[in-house]
C-alpha cells in the first residue's frame, strides 16, 4: 500500500497540481494549474488567517445566494474588480478604426423587436426625449445592412426595467434591424447616472474599501452582423458625473458623446417636437472577421 505524501506547505502546491495529470482537456488543465498556483501564492503572501478565509468563503456564498435570473451578483463582482474589462480587452483586439467595446453589464435581456422610428421609452419614468440616429458601417465606411442592434438603458431615476420586479414589462429596451443604409433610428429618453445594485455582498465590498457604486449615464448597444465581429459597447453622456470614476471601469474616451440639445421643431425623422429635445448620432464601425488580428 502506497504511503501518503509528507505534507510540506512549500511543496504542497505541486502536490495539488499533480492531481491534474490525467486531465484530457489541456486548456482546462492549464487554467486549473494557474488558478491553484496563483491562489496558493496569494495565501502564502498574505499569511492568510482561518478567519479571513472563512469570511471569503462566506462572501462568495452570499454572492451566489443573491443571484437569480434577474440579478447576477458575480457579474457585478467581476465588473467592480476590473476583471470584466480586462477580459473584454483581451477578447476584443481589433484593427484601428473599430468602435471600442466595453462591458456587457448585468441588465441585458433579449428585447422585443422594434421598428425604425419607434419610441422605446414606455412608462412614466423617462427623462428628456432623445432622438437616437446611428449607422452601422464596416471599417471602410460601407453600410452593413440587416445588422441586429440591441439597445437598453436606464430611466431618469437610474433604474432598468428588470429592476422593477418580475412583472415589469420591457421599457427603454429594444432590438432593431438595420436597413440597407445601415441605419437605425428611434426615440427614447436621456439615460441617467445610477448606482449598481449595492445592497448585497458587492456593495458591502465597495463600502469597505472606500469606493462608490455609481456609473455615469450611458446607452448600451450590442451589434451583430454575419461575417463581422460582434460589438458590445456603451455610449456615455458627456455631462454625466462619474465619467472619471465609473464603478465598473467601463468608460473609454472614444465612447463619450455630447447628446446635444435640439430646439423645438421638426426632428430628423419628421416628428414635430413642440419642446426642445436631446439627440445622439453615432457611426459604429465593425471589422470583418477576416480583418481581426491572428491569435498568438
Amino acid at each position: 500500500m502506497a504511503e501518503p505524501r509528507e505534507f510540506d506547505e512549500k511543496s504542497f502546491t505541486q502536490d495539488v497540481i499533480d492531481t491534474f495529470a490525467k486531465c484530457q482537456n489541456l486548456r482546462l488543465k492549464q487554467i486549473m494549474t494557474e488558478v491553484v498556483m496563483s491562489l496558493h501564492e496569494l495565501v502564502r503572501k498574505l499569511d492568510l488567517t482561518m478567519e479571513e478565509w472563512e469570511f471569503a468563503i462566506d462572501f462568495l456564498t452570499r454572492t451566489g445566494q443573491i443571484s437569480d435570473s434577474r440579478r447576477q451578483e458575480f457579474i457585478l463582482l467581476s465588473d467592480t474588480l476590473g476583471v470584466s474589462m480586462l477580459v473584454d480587452a483581451i477578447n476584443n483586439r481589433a484593427p484601428p478604426g473599430t468602435t471600442e467595446s466595453t462591458v456587457l453589464g448585468p441588465f441585458f435581456v433579449p428585447g422585443p423587436a422594434a421598428r425604425n422610428g419607434d419610441n422605446i421609452d414606455v412608462g412614466e419614468k423617462g427623462g428628456a426625449p432623445t432622438f437616437v440616429d446611428v449607422v452601422i458601417n464596416d471599417l471602410d465606411g460601407n453600410p452593413i445592412s440587416d445588422a441586429q442592434v440591441d439597445v437598453w438603458h436606464s430611466d431618469e431615476e437610474g433604474f432598468y426595467d428588470v429592476q422593477y420586479g418580475p412583472d415589469a414589462g420591457f421599457a427603454r429596451r429594444a432590438r432593431f434591424t438595420a436597413g440597407a443604409d445601415g441605419r437605425v433610428y428611434f426615440w427614447s429618453s436621456l439615460p441617467a447616472k445610477y448606482p449598481i445594485p449595492d445592497d448585497g455582498p458587492v456593495g458591502q465590498m465597495l463600502g469597505a474599501v472606500g469606493r462608490h457604486p455609481w456609473r455615469p449615464a450611458h446607452l448600451h448597444f450590442m451589434i451583430e452582423a454575419a461575417g463581422y465581429k460582434k460589438l458590445v459597447t456603451h455610449i456615455f453622456v458627456r455631462e454625466s458625473e462619474y465619467l472619471e470614476s465609473d464603478a465598473v471601469f467601463g468608460v473609454k474616451q472614444s465612447l463619450v458623446d455630447e447628446f446635444p440639445h435640439q430646439p423645438a421643431g421638426v426632428a430628423p425623422d419628421g416628428t414635430v417636437m413642440e419642446n426642445p429635445y436631446r439627440s445622439m448620432t453615432w457611426d459604429f464601425r465593425l471589422p470583418r472577421l477576416d480583418q481581426l488580428p491572428k491569435a498568438a
